[in-house]
């Protein structure tokens, strides 16, 4: 039987509090922390070869993971030790170090040019563009509902927010592992590319354009959202087929991010 990890300065636990708290040490690494029963759950049932190991608190019940832990490299926690490592306010006792999931964006334009929409109703591909979205709970629910939409991969600015933050991880309810997606150095250039596989691409944009409900949107479309305080750079709108917006009662001047993306995901 293996030995509990009884210190908080284990070795280990010391590369995963690295892990969840800095990007640099994830990029570094290729590797990234996931914490939580579902999301462990989604880990093993979807992408079992990305998982490094698995953490538990000793008070945890291994056989809610419905699958022989023995299968993988696990390791068992002092509970008040995995309560002090946990990212979360209140433990559920199980994390893992996982892999990155990689994927580039020449395979994603690839997949542009040659596939149909797998995942989603209707026909057509459909795509999630975000230039520099900062916020992790943003970012989580877009890619979140990005997969409940039928979206087929989503592409990112390089400014957007690290897809691999604990916050974000946790805000994606496992879509990470199913939704593929790229951060991209020049933006508007993988915009460029993504429309000459014929993806029409429609700019979330609160100043002209068209209402989203009067657009006879393309069967291959993409919703472009931009920053959360800044939106879409000038490059970026350019770049897009149509501006539309959202229209709006009373004196709001904006929508949040991830609902205006949610909106026009599935308007698409």
């Amino acid at each position: 039987m293996k030995e509990m990890i009884t210190s908080s300065k284990n070795a280990q636990l010391k590369n995963i509090s690295a892990l969840i708290k800095a990007k640099k040490e994830r990029d570094a690494s290729g590797l990234f922390v996931i914490e939580g029963l579902r999301i462990v759950k989604d880990a093993i049932k979807y992408a079992p070869d990305y998982i490094n190991t698995i953490y538990m608190s000793e008070a945890f019940d291994s056989s809610l993971l419905e699958t022989d832990i023995t299968k993988y490299n696990y390791e068992t926690v002092k509970a008040s030790v995995f309560d002090d490592i946990s990212g979360t306010v209140s433990s559920q006792g199980i994390l893992a170090i996982v892999k990155k999931p990689e994927y580039t964006l020449d395979e994603i334009l690839k997949a542009a040019k040659e596939e149909k929409n797998p995942a989603g109703p209707g026909d057509g591909k459909k795509y999630l563009l975000l230039e520099d979205i900062q916020d992790p709970g943003n970012l989580g629910t877009m890619v979140r509902t990005a997969e409940a939409a039928g979206i087929n991969a989503i592409i990112m600015s390089a400014a957007t927010a690290d897809i691999f933050n604990p916050k974000v991880i946790r805000s994606t309810m496992g879509s990470c592992f199913r939704v593929p997606f790229v951060y991209a150095e020049d933006f508007p250039a993988a915009v460029e590319e993504l429309k000459k596989s014929g993806v029409r691409v429609y700019a979330a944009y609160l100043h002209g354009g068209n209402n989203y409900k009067n657009v006879s949107f393309n069967a291959d479309a993409a919703v472009m959202i931009g920053n959360e305080g800044n939106g879409l750079s000038d490059a970026a709108v350019l770049a897009a087929d149509e501006r539309v917006f959202i229209p709006m009662c009373g004196q709001i001047e904006s929508l949040n991010a991830a609902v205006a993306g949610a909106i026009l995901m599935y308007a698409i």
